[in-house]
């Protein structure tokens, strides 16, 4: 069976009475795909940048956007407040992402400890997923917010594309490591995030980006705590990688009167 991968450039083509039957694509880019008289039943869709920037998705002329984001919400007590935009809103929603992750721990721990480590479909384990959380709170929170030169943690679990992107492997553990230190591990990122939140306060007005928030007039609260080598603003925001699209370089115009 045909295999197409990063190499292959399928942009704006057209698949014509094509049997895709049983096809996978994995961290495609389907953005602004059109598709007509196609049969889709049981077809399965992940797609975790669905609501942002205003995304749309067509169903039979139906936007369902905002129709799966009520149903997801539903489902999952909670996930509405990830979107929270001040100190307390954060604090809350990360107390409740806390405790619907000890509610999974503990199905977890039921478990046999085989089964933590088995992979579905190739999907990442449940061990694994811990390990990218380890990975995605280094990433906001360490590397992009704290600015910390070295952030990763060694047992944390590169997305796919991370080498590929020019950053260096060698950080992170050739071997897979026990199941009990990856706990260790991600309660440790975990509390890393609660101690930042704690003592997150909002921005100042027209304060920029690259600006440290611990400057400036005397009293104001920094965010972090004294002990934090660096100081930010904002959760970490745990989210698998966007895939990247090819871009087509468009050609300069020559200037009037140049040829």
């Amino acid at each position: 069976m045909k295999t197409f991968d990063h190499t292959d450039d399928l942009h704006g083509a057209t698949f014509t009475a094509t049997n895709l039957r049983g096809a996978k694509f994995i961290r495609a880019d389907l953005s602004g795909a059109v598709m007509r008289g196609v049969d889709l039943s049981g077809a399965d869709i992940d797609a975790p940048w669905l609501a942002e920037d205003g995304s749309t998705l067509l169903l039979n002329g139906v936007d369902i956007v905002p129709l799966v984001e009520a149903e997801l919400n539903r489902r999952f007590p909670g996930r509405a407040e990830r979107r929270a935009t001040d100190p307390d809103g954060l604090r809350h929603a990360w107390t409740r992402l806390e405790e619907a992750w000890e509610q999974a721990l503990e199905r977890a721990a039921a478990q046999p400890a085989s089964a933590l480590e088995v992979q579905v479909d190739g999907e990442w384990s449940f061990a694994q997923t811990l390990r990218h959380l380890v990975m995605a709170t280094d990433t906001w929170l360490r590397k992009a917010i704290l600015e910390i030169e070295q952030p990763y943690h060694s047992l944390g679990q590169p997305n796919a594309e991370f080498e590929t992107d020019g950053y260096d492997l060698s950080v992170f553990a050739a071997e897979p490591p026990r199941y009990q230190e990856v706990l260790g591990a991600r309660q440790d990122r975990q509390t890393m995030v609660r101690d930042f939140l704690a003592a997150v306060a909002p921005a100042r007005p027209g304060r920029r980006a690259s600006e440290p928030v611990g400057a400036g007039p005397r009293g104001h609260r920094p965010l972090l705590p004294a002990h934090h080598p660096q100081r930010g603003v904002g959760p970490p925001a745990v989210r698998p990688p966007r895939p990247r699209r090819r871009r087509t370089r468009r050609r300069r115009r020559p200037e009037h009167g140049v040829t």
